[in-house]
């Protein structure tokens, strides 16, 4: 995978206009920005652009209005937030292409900052549209991609400018892409992945690429269940999806036949009620009483599961490995990701983890700071995932 990054800018950048495309879709309450995560992830970009005496303009999109304009999407608090977080000015246009957008455009001085308004108030964006795309590109001389979580749509702001354009990565699309590289583009192995969660059905595609590619599946969660299912298991009234047993079925033949382990649970920990601090007892997989569920791996299997861990170069995690959210059943979760995390730490571990479930999760255990890295891209990190090409990072290659 080659692509240009912000080292590869010409010296002579000063004064050009960058349409830099960035995630700016925030948790809102009230007008206000509840969670700055996103925010603080492209600040490097911003800054390092800025500081060269680049004019930045940032492309980004908010909820889904589906091309109308909804006043109660509308970038303009989000500017608040980023002015505070870049410690830098941001200015805001009222529209992201025409008129608006152009006098506040022709106004900016090098280094400044301006947010455009919601590129999906247009309903060209979504249909990545050549015509807007071709507006669009007018209002700047090279483009700037910095929002991986949107790669995996081929819109306007995230495919078209970048064949309008000089294309380059901004530090955050540099960075994922780097980290996921390393995890399932050529990593070291032996490779292992986790993955858990409630439902296979939502997966398929992600298991069916695993397991030509890794060493080890670690299949855990609710998902689990399915499989054990599919063995002839009785998970009594646990979470499982009894009509994929077939699916589960071929996906172990697939295994197989590509010299995958598949690494399921030997033991569960099971409760009648599904609440924090249930009474709940440990018992092998093959003695679940028929009035109750697994909730949770037992310590059997996270014994097993660190032990691949131990023998791998590169772990890949999607997916929590039981209950987590709700105590005791968040023991076999925490247990393998702080194993992960100090496997990591000590350099024996390349570890790679995404996906909106996995992320709490891994704040949960303490440790999301000390996995190698953590995506909070969401679907498209689970297409990267399943082995799909990303039309905006296809968009990208040189």
């Amino acid at each position: 995978m080659s692509f240009k990054t912000l080292d590869d800018l010409p010296a002579d950048v000063s004064g050009k206009r960058a349409l830099v495309r960035v995630d700016l879709n925030v948790p809102m309450a009230d007008g206000v920005v509840t969670d700055r995560t996103r925010i603080r992830r492209v600040v490097p970009t911003i800054a390092e652009l800025s500081g060269k005496g680049v004019k930045v303009i940032l492309l980004a999109h908010f909820g889904r209005p589906k091309g109308k304009v909804v006043p109660e999407m509308s970038l303009r608090p989000v500017a608040q937030a980023l002015e505070e977080e870049l410690d830098h000015r941001v200015d805001f246009a009222a529209d992201c292409v025409g008129d608006e957008a152009k006098k506040e455009i022709d106004e900016m001085a090098d280094g400044d900052v301006v947010l455009l308004e919601n590129t999906r108030f247009h309903a060209g964006e979504e249909k990545n549209d050549p015509e807007l795309a071709k507006a669009m590109a007018e209002l700047g001389d090279i483009y700037v991609n910095d929002a991986f979580s949107a790669a995996h749509r081929a819109h306007v702001t995230t495919e078209a400018l970048a064949h309008l354009l000089p294309a380059y990565a901004g530090r955050t699309m540099q960075a994922e892409l780097e980290a996921l590289e390393k995890g399932l583009g050529s990593p070291q192995k032996p490779v292992v992945a986790i993955v858990g969660g409630a439902k296979v059905s939502t997966k398929i595609d992600l298991l069916q690429n695993l397991v030509e590619k890794v060493d080890a599946l670690v299949i855990g969660g609710g998902m689990a269940n399915t499989f054990l299912a599919a063995k002839g298991v009785d998970v009594g009234k646990s979470l499982c999806e009894h009509d994929l047993a077939d699916t589960a079925n071929a996906i172990m033949t697939a295994a197989v036949a590509a010299g995958c382990a598949i690494v399921l649970p030997d033991d569960a920990v099971v409760a009648k009620e599904f609440k924090a601090h249930a009474e709940n007892e440990t018992v092998d997989v093959n003695a679940v009483p028929s009035d109750a569920m697994i909730l949770d791996v037992g310590p059997i299997s996270v014994a097993k599961i660190n032990g691949w861990i131990d023998q791998a170069a590169t772990l890949v995690w999607n997916g929590p490995l039981g209950a987590f959210e709700i105590a005791p059943f968040d023991t076999a979760t925490v247990s393998a990701a702080r194993f992960a995390a100090a496997e990591t730490s000590v350099g024996n571990l390349v570890s790679v983890a995404g996906g909106g479930d996995t992320v709490a999760a891994l704040n949960h255990a303490g440790v999301a700071d000390k996995f190698t890295y953590v995506s909070t891209a969401g679907g498209a990190f689970l297409e990267w995932m399943e082995g799909k090409v990303l039309p905006g990072v296809a968009a990208l290659e040189a």
